[in-house]
């Protein structure tokens, strides 16, 4: 055989092509290494892993409240009380300890347990990840009386260690923007899954205080009590503290169902220091839910710990139920799943050297837990048992029952799945795609036989099949499988997809291999009759074929919002945001801008660029204004330097009996010397100063009784402006572009004019700030438009059906995925279950917040 010819250099293997990465290029080069995905999972896994470490501080003893608050610009702040990171040198490395911990992959104090015994951070890559990925991050230490700061960027330090203020309390504190070149999907901070993570933290530790707050939202009337003060500038905000832990947790998650046992069985044990604390009830639901935890990280993949809880469960309901003659011998024999069904548990174990699969920490692999954790449940439910022989007597029924229900149901399946073999393997309706790929296919259940034929004429036969339900399918909430399987639109459902439904091994059983589309799309009207069957489906999906939505296989079409027409043109908008963006364009493209100073019009491309620059200003602007501040104060307030501008990065808003007023500080220092003189001022809801005095001072400070005055009580609120560094590189951009930012509020005389239309029709319009630009033209584009909300599918033929919701160059599909277990479980239950009042509970709590109501 010829030897191989190499044809370039490039071909030659060889010392050169090997690289190192230094710090955190690494991260920064891999991400999905370290936290797992680039999207909104991977950019919520950052803020959890800062997180983390403040609920490490609190399992060593030492924090007793975190608080996490979004900002406008992105950026999200974690404070804790805990111990603050060390600052003190580490001589071999000549550097503080803080920048070591927070630049270097595997420095942490949590190596050898010489800080933490119990701790969710392993490998000392979990903060420094998120340094490596962020745009900035910021990090203040209180600890030693003194206030530090040390500043990143990308990973790397760009402001050492430094004293900035004094403190008599201790923590940390860190602020950070994630990284646009990294997170390319959504830098959006969701502020339901970060409540759900923290309320489940708050859940895994009692007695910790966790406060979450939004400064992106408009305040929510109600959504504190009163006396009780949201974190600063935050809109919107929840606070979690659970005193008993996750027995609260478990009676929390099953609240919308009826508990066979009102009281929940608890475990807590330690053995060979692994603390094993698990509390279960059993509901008369026919699903089951376990959570498990190692030291406070959930574990969705369970792992060595879920594997013994099992084992342990199914093994002492068979052995009670034998040794008291609860089981007759032509008594199905009751399975594991059958044992699980209607439980709800949380399986919390605390390792002093846990081993998780990857940095994400999805599942225990430690081989020694599986035996401990099964020898501890076993002997504890084998007691309670003894003593409480009802309770246990009714969880054997309750198997027995399932036993019974699961054997009628695989007769049921394999009748269901024979009836499709021999009938040609398809349900009449289905009208299928001539693909066979099934990662190429996609199918959509339409509402009606109405909708359908539309949808049929305009799909594309070649990839989109299209499968017409007819009235409202059985709600399986209420069901158990044997009888979910005698409803025909679910018998046709089942077999369209071609996976097969539940538990087992039987014919019929559930298989993933067997889908025969990777987009299930759900395709109804806009009305409560399609929100209805939509929820319906979602339900059925959720509860029987758990599996697609996990994968994310199930889809939501996203017919557009409005109909917009203009000169008998009809277009389709699909967002507010949207809207908003073809109101400028419309208007932009009508008109002429004059900069009156320089006396040049501006060009098309000119224009375009400052409209961009003022739309995304217009979002901070609102921002400012909801923390009491003015914008125009605000810009005013900043030190301009040519086309740079330095704002304050601090408000301060005082109430005095009925007058308010409001002040900007560019620096903490600025900050402390107000505070030093107006030592008189009180925070809302608190009696404190702003920054309490020191040492003798305190003492000269203090007044030996308060006094009596009729002036009235001086209070403040304090606000710190995250959102400055990007309002300051907006303000840079449109000063490049031309505009006098120094005089961004409104002027005496006019700075530019608007020139709508041409000849003697010529309308013009002198503009006196540089807001008025955004405002004029978005007031043009609105001129001569109809615009309408959207109904439904039925408002349009085959072809707009097609272009506007099924087009996959076009359309937006809303993809299903389970992010909270806990928030899904609860609200199906709430939603499609038996209990009558938490359903209208739910109701009347949310009737106010209904949009787009069909009437």
């Amino acid at each position: 055989m010829a030897e191989p010819v190499l044809t370039t250099p490039s071909d030659v293997y060889d010392a050169s092509k090997i690289t190192k990465l230094e710090g955190l290029e690494a991260v920064r080069k891999r991400p999905g290494m370290y936290i797992g995905h680039t999207d909104e999972r991977g950019l919520h896994h950052c803020v959890f892993e800062v997180i983390d470490n403040s609920i490490d501080e609190h399992l060593a003893g030492f924090c007793k409240k975190i608080e996490v608050t979004v900002h406008v610009d992105g950026s999200i702040t974690i404070r804790d009380d805990g111990r603050g990171i060390p600052v003190d040198i580490k001589p071999e490395f000549k550097m503080p300890a803080v920048e070591l911990v927070l630049t270097n992959l595997h420095a942490g104090g949590k190596f050898g347990q010489g800080a933490y015994k119990y701790s969710g951070g392993l490998h000392g890559v979990g903060a420094k990840c998120v340094n490596a990925l962020s745009e900035w991050f910021e990090c203040e230490i209180s600890r030693d009386g003194k206030v530090y700061l040390i500043t990143f960027a990308q990973g790397k330090t760009v402001k050492k260690l430094e004293v900035i203020g004094k403190s008599k309390t201790t923590g940390t504190q860190i602020t950070f923007k994630p990284d646009a070149e990294i997170f390319t999907i959504t830098l959006e901070f969701k502020f339901e899954l970060l409540a759900n993570r923290l309320r489940e933290l708050a859940f895994l530790n009692p007695g910790l205080e966790i406060i979450l707050g939004d400064e992106r939202a408009a305040a929510i009337p109600g959504s504190h009590g009163e006396g009780e003060i949201a974190p600063e500038g935050a809109g919107r905000f929840e606070r979690f503290l659970f005193k008993n832990g996750i027995e609260e947790f478990v009676k929390e998650f099953a609240k919308n169902r009826q508990p066979i046992h009102p009281k929940p069985i608890v475990v807590a044990k330690e053995r060979d220091e692994i603390i094993l604390d698990c509390v279960l009830q059993y509901n008369d639901g026919f699903t089951d839910q376990i959570l498990c935890y190692t030291n406070g990280i959930p574990n969705p993949d369970g792992g060595t710990h879920l594997s013994g809880f099992r084992t342990a469960l199914t093994r002492s309901i068979n052995q009670y139920a034998k040794s008291n003659g609860l089981i007759k011998d032509k008594d199905p024999a009751i399975t594991g799943d059958d044992v699980r069904e209607g439980l709800v548990c949380v399986l919390s174990l605390k390792h002093p050297h846990p081993s998780f699969e990857s940095q994400t920490k999805v599942k225990l692999v430690n081989t020694e837990v599986e035996g401990v954790v099964a020898s501890c449940i076993y002997e504890a439910l084998m007691s309670f048992f003894d003593a409480n022989p009802a309770v246990a007597k009714k969880v054997v029924e309750k198997g027995l029952t399932a036993s019974r229900a699961r054997e009628a149901a695989r007769k049921a399946r394999e009748v269901v799945r024979k009836s499709a073999l021999t009938g040609g393997g398809l349900p009449g309706k289905l009208a299928d795609c001539s693909s066979r790929n099934p990662e190429d296919s996609e199918v959509f259940i339409v509402e009606g036989d109405s909708a359908g034929g539309s949808a049929k004429q305009g799909r594309n036969r070649q990839y989109q099949a299209i499968l017409p339900i007819k009235g409202k399918i059985i709600n399986v909430e209420k069901a158990r499988l044997d009888k979910v399987l005698q409803n025909d639109e679910i018998r046709t459902l089942i077999t369209a997809i071609g996976t097969g439904i539940g538990n087992g091994d039987g014919e019929g059983a559930f298989q993933i291999e067997r889908l025969k589309y990777h987009k299930i799309i759900i395709m109804t009207d806009a009305d409560v009759d399609g929100s209805h069957i939509r929820t319906l489906l979602l339900t059925f999906f959720f509860r029987q074929m758990p599996e697609l939505v996990r994968k994310g296989f199930i889809y939501i079409a996203q017919p557009p919002l409005y109909q917009v027409t203009r000169k008998k043109k009809e277009q389709y908008v699909d967002n507010d945001q949207e809207l908003n963006r073809m109101l400028i364009g419309l208007g932009a493209g009508e008109v002429k801008i004059v900069d009156l100073k320089a006396n040049k019009e501006f060009s098309e491309k000119h224009l375009t660029e400052v409209l961009d620059l003022l739309e995304s200003l217009d979002k901070f602007k609102k921002a400012i204004e909801r923390h009491g501040g003015d914008f125009n104060a605000y810009i005013e307030a900043g030190t301009h330097t040519g086309s740079h501008v330095d704002l304050p990065k601090h408000l301060v808003k005082i109430r005095a009996g009925n007058e308010e007023s409001v002040l900007y500080f560019h620096g903490e220092g600025d900050l402390a010397r107000f505070a030093e003189e107006n030592a008189d001022l009180q925070i809302f809801g608190a009696p404190a100063p702003v920054v309490p005095a020191e040492g003798e001072e305190a003492a000269a400070a203090k007044p030996e009784k308060a006094e009596k005055s009729d002036k009235p009580r001086r209070r403040f609120i304090h606000v710190e402006l995250h959102e400055s560094k990007a309002v300051a590189e907006i303000l840079h951009r449109l000063s490049l572009k031309g505009l006098d930012i120094e005089h961004y509020s409104a002027q005496d005389q006019p700075l530019y004019e608007l020139l709508e239309g041409s000849g003697e029709n010529q309308r013009r319009k002198a503009l006196f700030s540089i807001a008025d630009i955004l405002d004029s033209i978005k007031e043009v584009g609105r001129n001569g438009l109809e615009i309408k909300r959207f109904k439904g599918l039925g408002e349009m033929n085959p072809k707009q059906l097609f272009e506007t919701t099924m087009d996959p160059l076009k359309r937006r599909l809303l993809k299903v995925d389970i992010t909270d277990a806990i928030e899904a479980e609860d609200i199906f239950t709430k939603l499609m279950g038996d209990e009558v009042e938490p359903r209208r509970r739910f109701i009347e709590d949310n009737a106010l917040n209904v949009r787009n109501l069909d009437v």
